[in-house]
């Protein structure tokens, strides 16, 4: 006997899976269990079969869409005709076609999305956009001067692309351009629009990107305010002119992109500079810079001419004459105050020397005057330092010579008797026999 299968998903194991019937049949029940609601979409593909009508509805900002069946009867109903690539609302019960595994909706009306009710929508999301700062002027970069290789996104052989190019290539013959051809409108125009921008952004060469188409209807013209592109658009790191539709037509792309160009040619003529006018700079400069150095040189010619006229210039060795006898005049000055300075020197030096030479030691022996050393180099100052018998050394102007006193010095008796005059005398004299006696002295 078989075991009972699970209630419910989480039950099942790898024991007791549900059978494929069993997925479909809960999946379908669920399905049946939703309520009926309003869808909104673009119609990529319309098939009408008999009573029944068969479309794709595609969401309009990403790549995801659902199969519609509808009733003939309210198709016909519609105010216009259902086209591929309309924009559509309807109510729908959503379906699970469990022989195929398929999720449909079983639409009970359709209505078109009016021109009225888009361009609401496209006001609510440009102020939504411009309060989180999308369209400031700050976040604008700005387009290069001579860009290396311009990225172009446009549609497959349109118009607006030789636009581009031939108005770039007239004016800047060595422009190089990265083109990438997509859809500009329909159901794909948003997808294939941001990824052609994206694959250019990524590639350094390219220095500015033009997304370029021509003119048209509104709702044409509805994937350039797409939030999709504008917010891609601003992402990028790239610059980014917009040349959509004519001068009037402004689709939110222009809000965002860093410059706008009121048409395609516009474009073509901003993305490069003009080369016959900017080499009419050139030459404009070229000249201005000639004049400007013949004035100068002319300039400087004159003022030479004016400094060759000068008479010192007739003889320039005049000037240089008269400061030679100058400095002739100014070294007889210095050599005569160097002379009178040195006389005087010389006459202060010999002064000096006199005075030197009238207060030596020598010149007081000159005069006669002796000095008494012991043998150790002392100076005799007092007699009583004298011994009988010891070796002095006289020094007088011409030389020295040895002595030895023969007495102690004069008796006291003796110079008492004397006097003061009697005494000096008898000094005198025995100062005189101790030079005799030791002259003998020396001498022998």
């Amino acid at each position: 006997m078989t075991s009972p299968l699970p209630d419910k998903a989480a039950d099942t194991t790898a024991e007791q899976p549900w059978p494929v019937r069993v997925l479909s049949l809960k999946i379908s029940d669920y399905v049946d269990r939703m309520s009926q609601l309003w869808v909104e979409g673009q119609v990529v593909q319309f098939n009408p079969r008999g009573g029944t009508a068969f479309l794709t509805l595609r969401d309009p900002d990403v790549d995801m869409s659902l199969s519609v069946s509808v009733p003939m009867n309210a198709v016909n109903a519609m105010p216009i005709p259902l086209a591929q690539g309309a924009r559509v609302v309807l109510q729908a019960k959503p379906t699970f076609w469990t022989k195929r595994g398929t999720l449909q909706l079983e639409a009970r009306q359709i209505r078109p999305v009016g021109i009225g009710d888009l361009l609401a929508r496209v006001e609510i999301l440009k102020r939504t956009l411009a309060a989180e700062g999308v369209f400031d002027a700050q976040r604008k970069r700005p387009i290069p001067f001579l860009p290396h290789r311009v990225g172009l996104i446009t549609g497959r052989n349109s118009a607006a692309e030789k636009d581009v190019v031939e108005n770039a290539r007239r004016r800047w013959p060595a422009v190089a351009f990265e083109i990438r051809e997509v859809a500009v409108q329909g159901t794909s125009a948003v997808t294939e629009v941001v990824e052609a921008l994206r694959e250019l952004d990524a590639i350094p060469a390219v220095d500015v990107i033009v997304i370029a188409r021509g003119g048209g209807a509104l709702e044409e013209l509805l994937p350039f305010s797409n939030e999709a592109m504008i917010r891609a658009v601003a992402q990028a790191r790239t610059p980014v002119i917009s040349a959509i539709g004519h001068d009037v037509d402004q689709p939110l792309l222009d809000l965002v992109a860093d410059w706008r160009a009121s048409t395609p040619t516009d474009a073509g003529k901003k993305v490069v500079p003009d080369a016959a006018h900017e080499r009419a700079l050139v030459e404009a400069a070229r000249d201005r810079i000639r004049r400007a150095l013949a004035r100068r040189v002319e300039a400087e010619r004159s003022g030479l001419r004016s400094l060759v006229s000068r008479p010192v210039m007739a003889d320039p060795v005049a000037l240089v004459r008269a400061r030679r006898q100058e400095v002739a005049a100014l070294r007889v000055r210095a050599t005569a105050r160097m002379e009178a300075r040195l006389h005087r020197a010389g006459d202060q030096v010999e002064h000096l020397r006199r005075q030197v030479l009238a207060l030596s030691p020598q010149s007081t022996l000159e005069r006669g005057y002796a000095v008494v050393q012991h043998r150790d180099g002392r100076i005799v100052m007092d007699p009583d330092d004298v011994g009988v018998g010891e070796l002095l050394r006289v020094r007088v102007a011409r030389g020295d010579f040895g002595v030895r006193p023969v007495s102690a010095g004069v008796d006291d008796t003796a110079a008492k008797a004397s006097g003061p005059r009697k005494s000096r005398a008898a000094g005198d004299s025995t100062a005189g026999r101790s030079a005799a006696g030791s002259a003998d002295g020396a001498g022998s």
